[in-house]
């Protein structure tokens, strides 16, 4: 997913350690099976659903607004890089 460092996948590995939490507590926490989801976001692989974000920030003490923040940002940034690519492509065609 990540073409250059991730802020959110820096900031949720930053949140978990300052937590004291290993990837396997939250994946625990969340109901997750295996701790490769909290990795794959630590990775910028994926994102975390917005469905578990007031989990996840009540989980890191972190304020939701900020976790939402960060989110919306990597949104921002990522659907920026799919229209530029886009746009070029159409250019081309």
């Amino acid at each position: 997913m990540a073409t250059q460092e991730s802020k959110l996948a820096a900031f949720l590995k930053e949140c978990r350690l300052k937590s004291g939490l290993s990837q396997k507590e939250v994946s625990t926490v969340l109901g997750y099976e295996t701790a490769q989801f909290v990795s794959n976001w630590e990775r910028g692989v994926s994102s975390p659903p917005i469905s578990i974000l007031w989990k996840l920030a009540g989980l890191y003490k972190v304020s939701a607004q900020k976790l939402f923040d960060v989110v919306l940002e990597e949104e921002l940034r990522l659907t920026a890089i799919n229209l530029k690519a886009r746009f070029k492509q159409a250019k081309s065609s």
